[in-house]
């Protein structure tokens, strides 16, 4: 009988920011899809997320994904239950209100690629610092450009693996990269991007690098690291109605500390006013504006007001599931009405 590995991944229980974690199942003449992936177990006591007398934790197979990186494999990203069935308190996933998949989400996800041994981005000198940030961003060459390999193999991965991957790029900081997933439905945006991080991680590995999710893990006049969340909805797609984008805008304003709350730890060290971002106590917004909370894309404007925003404050280490749930919520409170 054939035989296949099912890797199982979910999100542990730390905080303030949440680990990969995953493990191996075998499955006799598997059929590929997320239907026939069983629930699975695992110890909750050793990831935070339950206590040594009552240890048992639920996965349930949300997503499934060709594993190109082994053979007769596949990636299961999973959802963590409480023993009883309902969603535990650390599964993000399950916050979402988007059972319709009407909204959309792109996310860009930044990070560094981070040398163990210095305990410094990649293309750092042992001692001190490089060249100041400018000629890395979308950059070539070996001068330029650090760990291409494994962004690349990454790349390569995603794709095979059937991910939504839209696009990588070197960005503005030495060893820093950027790749983004989109995809329509908020939790499959999520799920996406979830197992996108796994798969780097496996990958960087194989080279004895660590990925760097911190927002600002190299301190000064460097760039910190976002996942920028674009988004629509039906409205936002076919209003056609610049004062309906403004309203929907201005619902976010009266919310700042909620989002904040779950755009990712130590924001306050990215978000400040600086190097494309506004201050993390402050709101604003405008047209193809980077200094902006939320980013009006200028294709918007130029298709009629049809289109997507970008909220910009969503750091790297920021859970997609939580992100996205938060940014529903919010739109769903503006008050507009879209003529059919």
């Amino acid at each position: 009988m054939a035989k296949s590995k099912l890797e199982y991944i979910w999100l542990d229980g730390y905080k303030p920011t949440q680990s990969l974690r995953s493990k191996t199942r075998i499955e006799k003449d598997f059929s590929g899809k997320l239907e026939d992936c069983p629930m699975w177990s695992f110890d909750g006591s050793s990831t935070q997320q339950a206590l040594g007398n009552s240890s048992d934790c639920l996965l349930k197979p949300v997503a499934i994904f060709d594993d190109p990186g082994r053979k007769n494999a596949y990636l299961v990203m999973t959802e963590v239950l409480n023993a009883d069935g309902t969603p535990h308190e650390s599964n993000g996933r399950a916050t979402i209100d988007d059972d319709d998949a009407d909204f959309w989400f792109g996310f860009e996800q930044e990070y560094f690629l981070w040398d163990t041994t210095t305990n410094k981005p990649l293309g750092f000198p042992e001692n001190g610092y490089p060249n100041p940030q400018g000629q890395y961003y979308c950059s070539v060459g070996a001068a330029n450009a650090f760990g291409r390999e494994i962004v690349e193999e990454h790349l390569d991965l995603c794709l095979d693996a059937g991910i939504n991957v839209e696009g990588i790029n070197a960005e503005v900081a030495a060893g820093q990269w950027e790749f983004q997933v989109f995809a329509k439905g908020a939790a499959e945006a999520g799920d996406q991007v979830w197992v996108a991080r796994y798969l780097l991680e496996r990958t960087a590995e194989k080279y004895g690098v660590a990925i760097n999710w911190h927002c600002k893990p190299i301190k000064g006049d460097w760039n910190g690291s976002g996942m920028h969340a674009n988004f629509s909805n039906s409205v936002l797609r076919e209003c056609g109605d610049k004062g309906i984008y403004e309203t929907i805008c201005e619902a976010f304003r009266p919310l700042v500390k909620e989002h904040i709350a779950v755009y990712g730890a130590d924001n306050d060290q990215r978000l400040t006013g600086d190097h494309e971002t506004q201050s993390i106590d402050k709101f604003s917004f405008g047209v193809s504006d980077r200094g902006a909370s939320i980013r009006i894309p200028v294709a918007t404007v130029e298709n009629g007001w049809k289109g997507w925003l970008e909220d910009r404050r969503p750091n790297s280490a920021a859970d997609p599931y939580k992100v996205a749930a938060r940014i529903i919520k919010t739109v769903k409170t503006a008050d507009v009405t879209v003529a059919v």
